[in-house]
C-alpha cells in the first residue's frame, strides 16, 4: 500500500455534510439545533475571490471542517497541468488545511482550449498514465491527499481497453488516490447506459471510497437522466446511498444542491437522513 493511499485510513470520520452555497451562510450560523457535520466548497469560487468571499471562508473555517472541491485542474488532459491555476489552487488548499481535497476524473481542456464541461476519459492505459503524471505534478504543490470523482458521460466507450470499474481501480492504484463516489452520477450512468449497479459495485474498487456525493436528478423527454443538482433526493438515490454506505469505508457524504434551492430546514432534513444511515453502518457517530 503506497503512502498516499495509507493516508486515507488515518482520516477521522466526517459524517453527513453539505455542499456550501452562499444562500446557506446565515442559516449555518443562526441554526443551533441541527447542522451539517462538515462542508464542501467549490474551490474555484474562492480563487481570486473578492474580499467579502474570503471573509466568508474565514468565518466558515472557524466552525466547520471544509473540503475543497476543484473543477478545472483537468487532470485527464494530455496537455498537462495549467501551472498558474495550480499555484492559485495550492494557495487556497494551504489556507484551508483540509484532511483531503477532491477533483474530477475527467478533463476540461484540450489542445489549449477550454471545453466548458467535464469530459470523460477513454478507459485506457494511456489515459491512466496521463492522469498519474498530472497528479504527480499536482502533488509537488499540493501534498494533501487527493480523491477523484466519477462523472456522468453521454457517450459509452465501446472500444475501451477495459470497463469503467477496472479503469477506476487501475487509476486509483497507479495515482495513489482515493475515490469520491458520486452516487447520483453512478445511478444516472447505470440508467442511461443500461448496466447493472450490483455488478458494477462488486467489481469497482469500493475499498478506495473516502467520500460520497448525492442529490436528485431530472429526466429529459427522451428518458435520459440529467445530473442537474436541482432536485430532492429520490428513493432510488437513497437506496443506492444506503447500499454504498453499507459496503464502503466512506468518511463522509455531501449533499450537493445548486438549483431550485429549498428551505434550509429541508436541506437539514436530507442531511439528517443520511447521518442516520451512516450511523446505522457505523461509518460515523
Amino acid at each position: 500500500m503506497d503512502h498516499q493511499t495509507s493516508n486515507f485510513y488515518s482520516i477521522k470520520p466526517l459524517g453527513s455534510g453539505l455542499g456550501y452555497r452562499d444562500k446557506w451562510f446565515n442559516e449555518l450560523f443562526r441554526n443551533t439545533q441541527s447542522q451539517p457535520d462538515f462542508l464542501e466548497i467549490t474551490a474555484d469560487h474562492y480563487i481570486e475571490a473578492p474580499d467579502w468571499k474570503i471573509r466568508e471562508l474565514d468565518a466558515l473555517l472557524e466552525k466547520f471542517t471544509i473540503i475543497p472541491h476543484a473543477l478545472d485542474l483537468s487532470l485527464g488532459s494530455a496537455d498537462g497541468i495549467d501551472m498558474n491555476y495550480l499555484e492559485k489552487l495550492a494557495d487556497l488548499i494551504h489556507k484551508i488545511n483540509p484532511p483531503y481535497w477532491s477533483e474530477h476524473l475527467a478533463f476540461t481542456k484540450a489542445n489549449g482550449r477550454e471545453l466548458g464541461h467535464l469530459a470523460p476519459l477513454p478507459y485506457s492505459i494511456e489515459a491512466i498514465d496521463v492522469v498519474a503524471k498530472n497528479i504527480e505534478t499536482t502533488r509537488q504543490l499540493i501534498p494533501v491527499p487527493l480523491i477523484l470523482e466519477n462523472i456522468t458521460y453521454g457517450i459509452k466507450m465501446h472500444e475501451a481497453e477495459m470497463d469503467e470499474a477496472s479503469f477506476l481501480s487501475k487509476t486509483f492504484e497507479t495515482a495513489g488516490c482515493g475515490w469520491l463516489l458520486d452516487v447520483t452520477n453512478l445511478y444516472i450512468n447505470s440508467i442511461n447506459h443500461n448496466f447493472d449497479l450490483d455488478e458494477f459495485l462488486r467489481n469497482a474498487p469500493t475499498e478506495k471510497v473516502v467520500q460520497l456525493h448525492y442529490v436528485g436528478f431530472s429526466t429529459k423527454d427522451d428518458g435520459q437522466l440529467i445530473d442537474d443538482h436541482g432536485s430532492d433526493v429520490p428513493p432510488e438515490i437513497r437506496n443506492l446511498l444506503k447500499e454504498v454506505l453499507k459496503i464502503t469505508p466512506a468518511k463522509g457524504a455531501i449533499l450537493e444542491r445548486d438549483e431550485n434551492l429549498p428551505s434550509f430546514e429541508k436541506i437539514i432534513h436530507e442531511i439528517d437522513i443520511t447521518r442516520k444511515t451512516g450511523q446505522s453502518f457505523r461509518r460515523w457517530d
